[in-house]
């Protein structure tokens, strides 16, 4: 009778096991294992080799290649190169550096001079003859008065009234010297002329004229004129 109720106990037994681990299996499952293994390191390719160029500081004086291979030796940067261009011209004989800074000290006090007044210019001389006009008028004669408007430096000229000669040799000076011209019925030619170049520059003139009343009737001047160059009016006495 007792091992009736043993083996009645085991079946119970195995089969209420049996069932939870049936109901157990449903529910839950098993979670693996985690990998621990380490990963394989992927392999980068090398970036690819760039044959860069090498720039070198053009010669403006020449003209080599800007840019060379870097497979070149020849084009690797070089320092304390000696330079060939020379601020001095070169020639067989011996060289004054201050030669240059004295000719330009010159030109810019010539400048200085010419724009002060006290130096005429010569690269513009007048070369032709200019014609003042026409002056009509009922006077028996006209005072005209000269002087030098520019650097007081020799300036001669001459006058003359129908190709008789008024001033033959009349230096200008700062302030102004007169003369007077009689001139005959109807036309009447007058002119004055430079007969050389100031030791400055060109021939400058000014000049006023007035009648016999003294009525100021017009004033000229000539500026840098080439000896031998005329200024011409026709006077019409009427």
């Amino acid at each position: 009778m007792k091992q009736i109720y043993f083996i009645i106990l085991l079946l119970i037994g195995f089969v209420t096991n049996g069932y939870s681990q049936a109901e157990f299996s449903k529910k839950f499952k098993a979670i693996p294992p985690s990998n621990t293994n380490p990963k394989p390191e992927k392999k980068v390719a090398p970036p690819p080799t760039t044959d860069f160029p090498i720039i070198i500081p053009p010669n403006v004086y020449k003209s080599p290649d800007i840019i060379k291979s870097a497979s070149n030796p020849v084009s690797s940067y070089q320092i304390g190169k000696s330079s060939e261009i020379s601020m001095i011209p070169k020639n067989n004989g011996f060289i004054n550096p201050g030669d240059e800074v004295r000719d330009k000290l010159s030109k810019d006090m010539d400048k200085i001079l010419i724009r002060e007044g006290l130096k005429e210019d010569s690269r513009y001389l007048v070369k032709i003859d200019v014609n003042f006009g026409d002056i009509r008028t009922k006077s028996a004669y006209f005072v005209i008065k000269c002087r030098d408007f520019g650097a007081i430096d020799g300036d001669l000229i001459k006058a003359t009234l129908n190709t008789d000669i008024i001033k033959d040799r009349l230096e200008l000076q700062y302030d102004y010297q007169e003369f007077r011209i009689y001139f005959k019925e109807g036309i009447n030619i007058f002119e004055l002329g430079a007969l050389n170049k100031g030791a400055l520059g060109g021939n400058t003139g000014e000049f006023q004229i007035y009648d016999a009343e003294g009525k100021f009737i017009r004033s000229e001047y000539w500026e840098n004129w080439d000896a031998g160059v005329k200024g011409k009016f026709i006077i019409i006495k009427e």
